[in-house]
């Protein structure tokens, strides 16, 4: 079957996530496990997506170096591999998992350069899977060193001309030039869209007020996450408040990207905003209870989105 959705991974990375149980800064720590896993935002969310049955394909840029590994999982994942090689090696990201204090450390490497060609490069793939009849086209993570912040901007026009919708999950100059595409999903979390709005969001109705202007700019529906507190979800003049129950982290690997293949995959199913708001939370809650990447069985996801809170905060 062909791909009905796509993700863009320009900045994909090799997650490694070790587990050392009283980590302590400048001492010798003791790894208790450690796996390594194909990752990167735009990758995620495809392995997420895949998970739930979807046909999906993914494109982007990879360093020859180390592109085996990604080449595995997307074979075992049942991804349509439409990545671009480049010189070099894709950047690790090693995450330090604490299970006594239930802490995370990140340690984030830069990546592989790349350069206005290797963007025509990946939007010509883009263009071919467009032609086979995308829905949707996720346009996932932070921009290597060489392309210009109009990177996403410029997607979004590409996939909405070609007849897709858009989901949207990056920051910085990247965010606001892609705003002003107007995509169909966007996931900030407090601080990214705190950054782009320059204000600080430190309550709840500052979030909301958020939410609701990138809506009356264009934005068809955005999630704001905000950890522990869960997330505020707006669309049209709907508004709704999702609050996860208290959870035990075995690893923040992909738990922002799993939210966003939560939101994809609701709007497939066309569901309400209060019931995408659950699931995408749920989406979310699974990949925190997972060890790297990964996704726990689909009944566990509906299980997990009967334990979120959703409250209706505006239906004006």
């Amino acid at each position: 079957m062909s791909p009905r959705i796509a993700t863009v991974s320009l900045n994909s990375a090799v997650d490694q996530t070790v587990t050392v149980p009283g980590f302590t800064a400048d001492a010798v720590n003791r790894v208790a496990a450690s796996r390594v896993d194909a990752g990167g935002k735009g990758v995620n969310v495809a392995s997420f997506l895949a998970h739930f049955g979807h046909e999906v394909a993914v494109t982007g840029l990879l360093g020859l170096e180390n592109e085996a590994l990604f080449a595995r999982h997307f074979a075992a994942a049942g991804l349509v591999d439409a990545c671009l090689r480049l010189p070099g090696a894709t950047r690790t990201n090693v995450k330090i998992v604490d299970p006594l204090q239930n802490q995370v450390t990140d340690l984030n490497f830069p990546g592989i350069a790349a350069g206005p060609a290797d963007l025509d490069a990946v939007a010509a793939k883009l263009t071919d899977l467009l032609a086979q009849g995308l829905d949707w086209v996720a346009l996932c993570g932070s921009l290597p060193e060489g392309l210009g912040p109009e990177a996403y901007a410029h997607l979004t026009a590409l996939a909405r001309k070609g007849g897709a919708r858009v989901a949207v999950d990056t920051s910085g100059p990247a965010l606001a030039l892609a705003l002003a595409a107007c995509p169909d999903i966007v996931k900030p979390n407090t601080a990214e869209l705190g950054a782009h709005l320059g204000r600080d969001l430190a309550n709840l109705d500052a979030v909301m007020a958020a939410a609701r202007d990138l809506i009356a700019e264009g934005v068809g529906l955005v999630a704001v996450s905000m950890g522990e507190a869960g997330a505020v979800l707006a669309r049209g003049d709907e508004i709704a408040l999702a609050i996860p129950p208290a959870t035990e982290i075995a690893s923040t690997v992909g738990a922002g990207d799993a939210m966003v293949a939560g939101l994809i995959h609701a709007a497939t199913l066309g569901l309400s905003l209060d019931d995408t708001a659950a699931l995408a939370t749920a989406f979310s809650l699974g990949a925190l209870g997972e060890i790297g990447p990964h996704l726990p069985p689909q009944a566990r996801i509906a299980a997990l989105a009967r334990t979120v809170t959703v409250k209706t905060l505006s239906r004006v």
